[in-house]
């Protein structure tokens, strides 16, 4: 598999044992940031009542691309470019269900913000918005793992890093969205869901 992350093989079961719950209301979803579509396929085959809506940088959608291909899983859509922080990238149509994981430390700080700031186009009333990753609270790390995976995160690129989960959730307040779950994972990671109001 192109671009395989064995954090994602390690993570996906977790995930999906609390999908099960999360999104059995929910018929569609648009994952931001698939990268290997690993996600993707473990959860759309997981989840056949939904479609799941695969999408990454253009970069990387061929990759992506490919690794769908070559699966059978009718209800895992073909990958779509999407750049978070350019508005004409995000789709025209809704979703009940957006998923990302392990993106938010990824980014850029203003990239997240930009995120949020498109994100209420693509939802309708009561869509779930479900990240998955690592989070600060109250500017303190959950594990001694965590501050030395912010130390690496910082050598690599400044402009990354692990996210507090306050200033996360103000900007999801802002578009709207309520907390309705915080559950705590392996590996110091989060699973935190907010669902869009009316």
């Amino acid at each position: 598999m192109l671009n395989f992350s064995p954090s994602c093989e390690r993570n996906q079961g977790y995930i999906l044992t609390e999908l099960e719950q999360l999104f059995a209301p929910v018929t569609r979803v648009l994952e931001l940031g698939s990268l290997s579509g690993q996600h993707a396929l473990h959860f759309a085959s997981g989840l056949p009542h939904l479609n799941w809506q695969p999408s990454d940088l253009a970069e990387n959608v061929p990759a992506l691309t490919e690794n769908i291909r070559h699966s059978a899983i009718d209800n895992c859509l073909v990958p779509i470019a999407l750049d978070v922080t350019v508005a004409g990238d995000w789709p025209e149509q809704q979703y009940d269900g957006i998923f990302t994981a392990n993106t938010l430390h990824i980014m850029s700080w203003p990239s997240v913000v930009q995120m949020f700031d498109h994100l209420p186009k693509v939802c309708r009333p009561g869509t779930l918005l479900t990240i998955y990753g690592p989070f600060k609270y109250q500017g303190a790390y959950t594990s001694d793992s965590n501050a030395s995976f912010q130390q690496w995160l910082q050598d690599r690129d400044p402009q990354s890093g692990i996210r507090d989960f306050e200033q996360v959730g103000r900007l999801a307040r802002q578009q709207g969205f309520e907390l309705i779950s915080d559950i705590q994972m392996p590996a110091n990671n989060q699973l935190i869901s907010w669902q869009k109001q009316g």
